[in-house]
């Protein structure tokens, strides 16, 4: 006779664990993702008062840099999400996740001395990935194509 312990061995089932022990890996990553981007927000508003004692072309770039990196967190939320709901992760918005990054480096650049070589290799990154979520979106696997 099996003992209870042989038993629920046998009935074990390795791809349901995987999945138990993701979900709630991923669980702990959307808490630390949201509380990311509470602190992103804590800290704009801080960066608020650089207003009033910089000039308001410094104080307006910090805010703009924070507030795209808010975004870009607000991006890897809703890949994270899309997991959850579809049990996979769409690629376009793990492309939008790398153009907001992109973009966020991009108005780095820009309101610092660049070098226009680092400038025009991110731009071309980003015409790259516009391309390649245009074609994601095209081509999804949700769609039936004649």
């Amino acid at each position: 006779m099996k003992t209870n312990l042989q038993r629920k061995w046998l009935e074990f089932d390795s791809s349901i664990f995987y999945e138990k022990l993701a979900k709630w890996i991923l669980s702990i990553l959307i808490l630390v993702i949201l509380s990311g981007m509470l602190g992103g927000v804590v800290i704009t508003m801080f960066h608020l008062r650089l207003l009033f004692s910089l000039d308001i072309e410094h104080a307006l770039r910090v805010i703009i840099i924070d507030a795209l990196t808010i975004l870009a967190l607000l991006e890897i939320f809703k890949t994270t999400m899309a997991y959850f709901s579809e049990g996979r992760i769409k690629v376009t918005y793990i492309i939008d996740t790398v153009i907001v990054v992109m973009l966020t480096e991009i108005m780095a650049c820009w309101f610092k001395e660049f070098d226009l070589y680092k400038l025009g290799t991110i731009a071309v990154l980003v015409l790259v990935l516009c391309v390649m979520r245009v074609f994601s979106v095209k081509y999804s696997p949700g769609i039936k194509h004649p």
